[in-house]
């Protein structure tokens, strides 16, 4: 079973300094059939105007995974930790028993297009931490590449959930496969372009939520940028 969110029904708001979408209920958008699926609980895509930014604020028992597809993000944290976050980079935090942190946008010129996601943990008062990586487009062009998981493997970033996140970008036409083992659950974010899911088409900004089925095909409609979620 596929159920598709459309690029269009995301819950949306337009700050003038901040261009956001919502995929599930967050802030000031509230959508009691759109709550969530499995352990995914935000999935947010940001554009943020030049110089502008989120102010340092705090979170608590989530896992947060930070990826940037134009621009530049710059990271501030109450561990210490001082970075910016790039084009095909992805960064992962803990919250834990909580911390504080800040996103800027540094450049005076170009705004950043990020996306945010937050997993709820596997458990409650984990160790706050922080991590970044990059994951050269040569990893992940037509193919599934492996980069947030429970056990860091295959060169991955950490997460505390029974969760894989997979990044791929397709050339036109191409095509990745997965395989859900037996009683888990997918959801594919479509970042870029068009593409379809086991022929269900998809365009940039749709997400699916998939239970119920073993085998998935990816295929892209021209040059596109998925993210894959392998839930439990």
């Amino acid at each position: 079973m596929i159920r598709v969110r459309k690029a269009a029904e995301r819950g949306h708001f337009n700050h003038g300094w901040l261009d956001t979408y919502h995929t599930f209920s967050f802030s000031r958008y509230y959508d009691r059939n759109h709550m969530g699926f499995r352990a995914l609980r935000v999935i947010n895509e940001d554009r943020v105007q030049p110089g502008q930014g989120f102010g340092t604020h705090p979170h608590e028992d989530m896992e947060i995974i930070t990826y940037v597809l134009e621009g530049g993000l710059a990271h501030r944290d109450s561990l210490g930790t001082g970075s910016t976050i790039r084009p095909g980079e992805l960064q992962t935090m803990t919250a834990g028993t909580g911390l504080t942190h800040s996103e800027f946008n540094p450049s005076p010129t170009e705004p950043v297009h990020l996306y945010q996601i937050w997993l709820l943990p596997e458990r409650e008062g984990l160790e706050p931490s922080y991590d970044q990586r990059v994951f050269p487009e040569a990893e992940r062009t037509n193919r599934l590449r492996l980069v947030a998981s429970p056990d860091g493997g295959e060169g991955s970033l950490t997460i505390h959930q029974d969760a894989r996140l997979f990044l791929a970008s397709l050339e036109s036409g191409r095509e990745v496969s997965h395989r859900l083992s037996p009683g888990r659950h997918a959801w594919l974010q479509v970042l870029r372009g068009d593409v379809r899911l086991n022929g269900v088409p998809l365009a940039e900004g749709d997400g699916a939520a998939v239970s119920e089925e073993t085998d998935l095909s990816v295929v892209s409609d021209g040059t596109s940028e998925v993210l894959l979620f392998d839930l439990a």
